[in-house]
């Protein structure tokens, strides 16, 4: 049985052992301060036209999203009014959930080990950064965590991961992200 006190994710330990001595032989840094790590990662589901049809829609996505983070997410609301769109302020659109931590580590352990080769057609991510190390990626089904129940669902959610790193340069991250086994197509 697992004792709860004494829990530290697998890849915490790795990063802890392992991948530091690792980055810091490749890239030569003299401090371990500026050996980068993991600041956060942010999923976020947005709903869309089905969440303006029907508010249900929005509740949905924030349960489905609390079961994949293990950590209640907020919804998230409108800013403006669109009325193309028929969009009014403050009206449900989507979810969101910020892990830290010991959350963070063990989601990106599931997110690889398992999520990930449950994707269909699955030939491994496009590395896309923004320039000051952070990693953003989507993923077309949400389906395919182990959280969800198939049978139970009723709509199929896009999702977005946005993993927030300490890195100052996309390489760093990059090789951060490497060494905890993402799986990049370039």
């Amino acid at each position: 049985m697992l004792d709860a006190a004494n829990y530290t994710p697998r890849l915490k330990v790795a990063f802890q052992d392992n991948i530091k001595a690792a980055l810091k032989e490749e890239f030569g840094y003299k401090n371990e301060m500026m050996i980068p790590r993991l600041d956060k990662i942010v999923l976020n589901i947005g709903c869309g036209a089905e969440a303006v049809k029907d508010s249900k829609k929005a509740k949905a996505a924030v349960e489905d999203l609390t079961a994949i983070a293990g950590q209640k997410a907020v919804q998230t609301k409108a800013k403006k009014s669109i009325a193309g769109f028929r969009v009014r302020e403050e009206m449900p659109l989507g979810a969101k959930v910020t892990l830290r931590g010991d959350r963070m580590y063990d989601f990106l352990d599931r997110l690889i080990t398992i999520a990930m080769p449950r994707i269909r057609d699955f030939r491994g991510v496009k590395p896309s950064f923004d320039g000051r190390g952070n990693f953003a990626m989507g993923m077309k089904e949400h389906i395919v965590f182990p959280e969800i129940d198939f049978d139970k669902v009723d709509e199929v959610w896009g999702m977005d991961i946005i993993i927030t790193t300490t890195a100052q340069t996309d390489a760093e991250a990059k090789a951060l992200l490497k060494h905890f086994n993402m799986p990049f197509n370039a």
